[in-house]
């Protein structure tokens, strides 16, 4: 049996969506199916029956996955020994000054260390920053360490030692000794060779303790893989890699799913030729936005998940918590949406399955978006009166009638959403209101064209597949790797010799990671493409601007771009000392064939299926005309107000909007109240 499909397939909280594609003849099938969180691996094969292929059909399953992501905010990870420099055991507990709640001192200042006392370890050894040896790693210090953890009773080891970024000769002894006893080791300096000690302590003992369930879940698919299929998993930074890779490296599978979707984004921002898009993927339960310039996404190497920092390049998506499932409710008489969520299960009221608690999709529902008469998805039947019992007793607590008081709920939310753009925006020194919105996710398209107008936003594009984005992200998802290190290489002490040699060690760590998928595909070294992100800052100043493709040979011209770049970032540039952070290298291989997603719409005149009553802000409840998705005519232009349904999502046109379908399934919204 022929193996030519391309399958991307994302699991979810709620939903698994899958996407494949057959290359020679460019047959596309999609489905979602409910996700099996008793047994995703069971359940990736139950998603591949969906669109009837068997695993042994299947050339190359790239698979996005929200494990590692809920593990960490579940916290839900393994018990982890954590093995430190000599008097550097409480780095963990310390953190940094920062409080999490500024003015509330009946709370906690700071999330609690995620290591006990009593799994902290102490090794007598020294280094500088430069990497010199200050004191020899002591053999008896790591004999009586290795019989404590042994006793403990741990599988999992993390080991950050002092300055470790600069010369891991220590580590890498002190690893080779735990290997022989622990199945589990996390390495400092190979999961964030970069200064900030607490950082990148958090980042390792954060590895250690995903290292069991990611290396289970992989070894479990590897095995019921056919020998003929190709897997790759999707990566927080934007592509995908080995599973061998990610097996010891977990925490690239931080933000998996929303990732994929960006990485789609990015594809169809490059493909419309728009300079600056910015990605608007609304779920059940947060609303990921993220920065898209010249069809390349924002990257970052600082983020947090579940309040624990992780120092590892990924796609810079801001989240928040507000989605379809979001609660809404009244604080101190002010009305709030999210962050707390109905969840899958009893998910909101209008879902029928026992939810009693307002939620946005239940606003959606009153106000008209949602078609009550239509069943979504898997089966999923809405229920109004449900709905409006639910908005019932939040609506008389603000002496308003349901409908106002559901147009309430949806007003806040879509403003959650506004300052989450203006974020992304603003702090990039990005004018958001010259950038497209690139809406998709179960609800994004419902609630895009009214939260581009509050921005000033005139462009909204819903892409083929909204619904089902990620999984396109994953089946149209490049091979990549990324590495980061640390410099600190001032402009006044510019050393060629030292830079030449950290680049050409990284190039060939970044070769020796993609050997094996490589080989896999039939491809080489000389196959990959390699780019470099400088990342330079003002001495003393805490964090770097990314400055892409820098030359290295000039450093006075490379000065010049950091402050150029300063400049329309902060509005100011000095001619202060600056020096050059870390380095960042990405080795991908781009995709031999360039995958077509149009979904077939036609070129003929179109009749609404159906005319319902919609509220909403600007013109009360009116007759709303709602189409099918896939009878829309290409090139003719649709006047708002009006509803296009297709099979898993709903998008929705206000009034003094304007839509247009393209030949290629993407709908073009012109939003007339934002220009």
């Amino acid at each position: 049996m022929p193996t030519q499909w391309q399958v991307g397939i994302d699991i979810g909280g709620t939903f698994t969506d899958i996407i494949a594609r057959h290359p020679p003849t460019g047959e596309v099938r999609a489905a979602k199916v409910a996700t099996r969180i008793d047994d995703r691996v069971k359940g990736l094969v139950s998603a591949l029956k969906a669109v009837s292929l068997d695993w042994d059909e299947v050339a190359d399953l790239i698979l996005g996955t929200t494990m590692v992501t809920n593990a960490i905010v579940e916290d839900d990870m393994a018990d982890v020994a954590l093995i430190t420099t000599e008097g550097f055991g409480d780095t963990l507990a310390i953190g940094r000054q920062n409080r999490k709640h500024l003015y509330r001192l009946d709370l906690p200042s700071k999330t609690p260390s995620q290591i006990p006392p009593e799994l902290r370890f102490e090794v007598r050894e020294r280094l500088d920053h430069e990497g010199n040896v200050l004191t020899p790693l002591d053999a008896n210090s790591i004999a009586d360490v290795l019989a404590k953890i042994k006793a403990s009773g741990v599988k999992s080891v993390a080991v950050s030692l002092l300055h470790s970024y600069a010369n891991p000769a220590h580590e890498v002894a002190l690893g080779e000794k735990l290997q022989n006893d622990f199945p589990y080791v996390a390495l400092s300096h190979q999961i964030n060779p970069e200064a900030r000690e607490f950082e990148r302590t958090a980042t390792t003992a954060l590895s250690a303790s995903l290292m069991p369930l990611a290396a289970g879940q992989i070894d479990r698919m590897e095995v019921i893989k056919p020998k003929n299929s190709r897997l790759h998993l999707f990566h927080s930074a934007g592509g995908m890699a080995a599973p061998a890779v990610l097996r010891d490296l977990p925490l690239g599978l931080a933000m998996s799913g929303p990732a994929a979707g960006v990485a789609a984004a990015g594809h169809v921002a490059q493909k419309l030729k728009i300079a600056k898009a910015l990605s608007f993927d609304m779920g059940g339960t947060t609303t990921d936005v993220c920065l898209i310039s010249d069809g390349k996404a924002m990257v970052s190497s600082s983020r947090s998940l579940g309040d624990r920092p992780i120092r590892q390049p990924m796609v810079a998506v801001d989240s928040i918590g507000a989605g379809g499932g979001s609660i809404a409710r009244l604080d101190h008489g002010a009305l709030v949406v999210g962050p707390e969520s109905a969840g899958a299960f009893p998910g909101p009221a209008c879902y029928g399955k026992g939810g009693k608690k307002p939620t946005v999709s239940d606003a959606n529902l009153v106000l008209g978006y949602l078609d009550a008469d239509r069943v979504l998805g898997d089966n999923l039947a809405l229920d109004a009166n449900a709905a409006r019992a639910a908005i019932q007793p939040l609506a008389d607590d603000m002496a308003l009638d349901v409908e106002d008081a559901a147009l309430g709920i949806v007003r806040v939310a879509n403003s959650a959403m506004v300052r989450a753009l203006r974020r992304i925006t603003v702090e990039q020194g990005i004018d958001g209101r010259d950038c497209t919105l690139m809406a998709f996710g179960g609800a994004g398209p419902m609630h895009a064209v009214e939260v581009a107008q509050e921005f000033g936003i005139s462009k909204v594009i819903v892409p083929g597949f909204s619904s089902m984005f990620s999984a396109l992200g994953c089946v149209s998802a490049e091979m990549s790797y990324t590495r980061q290190r640390t410099l600190r290489m001032a402009s006044e002490a510019w050393d060629k010799t030292r830079l030449r040699q950290m680049c050409c060690e990284m190039h060939d760590g970044l070769g020796q990671h993609m050997a094996e998928p490589l080989k896999v595909a039939g491809l080489g070294v000389q196959d990959l493409l390699i780019t470099k992100v400088a990342l330079v800052r003002y001495r003393g100043q805490s964090y770097a601007i990314e400055v892409p493709n820098p030359n290295f040979s000039d450093p006075v011209a490379l000065g010049q771009v950091f402050q150029a770049l300063h400049e329309k970032l902060y509005g100011f540039a000095t001619d202060e000392p600056w020096e050059l952070q870390s380095l960042r290298m990405t080795a991908s291989v781009p995709r031999k064939y360039k995958a077509k997603w149009a979904i077939g719409l036609k070129v003929t005149d179109v009749n609404p299926t159906k005319i319902t009553k919609c509220a909403f802000e600007t013109s009360g409840a009116i007759d709303t005309p709602r189409y099918g998705r896939d009878t829309l005519p290409v090139g003719k232009t649709l006047y708002g107000p009006l509803v296009v349904e297709d099979a898993f999502s709903t998008i929705i046109v206000p009034p003094l909007a304007m839509m247009t379908a393209d030949a290629d399934g993407n709908l073009v919204i012109n939003c007339k109240g934002g220009i």
